[in-house]
């Protein structure tokens, strides 16, 4: 079963049953390239329900879309926050694509229509109820919606990573403490040097880590800074002149983030510092978690013949061709 849908370039049948709508079948089909759906991040689908709730409820209060129009597009977004993975299957273009993104922003837009339209009692597809275009993107742009939909969900994403990076830490520390009384010998290219303490060695990793955790939520502070409501270039045009303040305004409230939009819009269009900063942050927490798992490794290295001072678990057969082999791969 299908229905069919029209764009400016001509009809295309969408499956009946589907949210997404004309667009985002035309990017799913141009843009195979890599093989994997941006809906694999859930974050980036969580991310960008509350950009387009955010707009909505700007729209709503500036009275540019009608009450109940935006109503039903908030509460459509607020089941795609609250229930990502029922309709996980509904953001369908590949995550590299030509255009900018314009094929998942307008995904974003037509599920977020279809659903709003079914709320209201409507048929899939017909858009002269909520259309994707002319009220779930009203007075936005791709170019301003999806890197305020990237910075969110780099920020959500960090968080799982700041909150695994400190649970790390602490057992470090906790590791340092148990071990605080147990003397060792402390080396300098892997030669005899002074003596230490075993709880000292894992209160060092832990501090190392503890530094790489302070660099996420500093590049965090990047990611804040975003440019909703300058549309196309950063030049603000076709929205209202006081949208962008008040749609940043309510994604701050909506998501407990202290987003604020750059004081110049056209260089945070193009700006992808902030992307930059993440990924190094990142980046420098890798080469510090290597770090310490190579100091394990040297450390538990043997058991008869290497250094042989800390024991990490078994977890798995070390080789097919030496039984009793242990290696430790995690």
């Amino acid at each position: 079963m299908a229905r069919i849908e029209h764009d400016f370039i001509g009809d295309l049948e969408v499956p009946a049953n589907a949210y997404y709508g004309v667009q985002s079948l035309r990017g799913k089909e141009n843009f195979f390239i890599t093989e994997e759906k941006n809906n694999q991040e859930i974050y980036f689908i969580i991310a960008f329900a509350y950009v387009k709730k955010a707009a909505a409820m700007a729209n709503k209060e500036l009275g540019v879309v009608k009450p109940e129009v935006a109503d039903a597009m908030i509460w459509a977004c607020d089941q795609l926050i609250n229930n990502t993975e029922k309709y996980r299957d509904q953001f369908i273009t590949d995550w590299l694509q030509g255009g900018a993104g314009t094929s998942t922003n307008m995904n974003a837009n037509e599920v977020i229509s279809n659903l709003a339209i079914e709320h209201l009692g409507g048929k899939l597809g017909d858009y002269s109820i909520v259309n994707p275009n002319n009220d779930a993107n009203f007075g936005q742009s791709t170019n301003d919606t999806y890197p305020t939909a990237i910075h969110l969900s780099c920020i959500l994403r960090s968080n799982v990573l700041i909150k695994a990076a400190e649970e790390l830490r602490d057992a470090l520390y906790a590791k340092a403490k148990e071990f605080d009384q147990t003397l060792k010998m402390g080396r300098t290219h892997l030669q005899d040097a002074v003596p230490m303490t075993l709880g000292q060695e894992f209160h060092g990793w832990g501090r190392t880590i503890e530094d790489e955790i302070e660099v996420i939520k500093d590049a965090q502070k990047h990611l804040r800074v975003i440019n909703l409501g300058g549309t196309a270039i950063g030049t603000t045009v076709t929205c209202h002149p006081d949208y962008p303040a008040k749609a940043v305004k309510y994604l701050a409230e909506q998501t407990g983030i202290d987003f604020h939009n750059s004081d110049d819009l056209i260089a945070a269009t193009s700006d992808c510092g902030a992307y930059v900063a993440i990924s190094s942050a990142a980046k420098s927490l890798a080469v510090k978690l290597t770090k310490v798992c190579n100091d394990m490794r040297l450390l538990a290295s043997g058991p008869r013949t290497g250094l042989s001072e800390i024991n990490l678990p078994m977890r798995q057969p070390g080789s097919s061709i030496m039984p009793g082999k242990v290696n430790p791969t995690q």
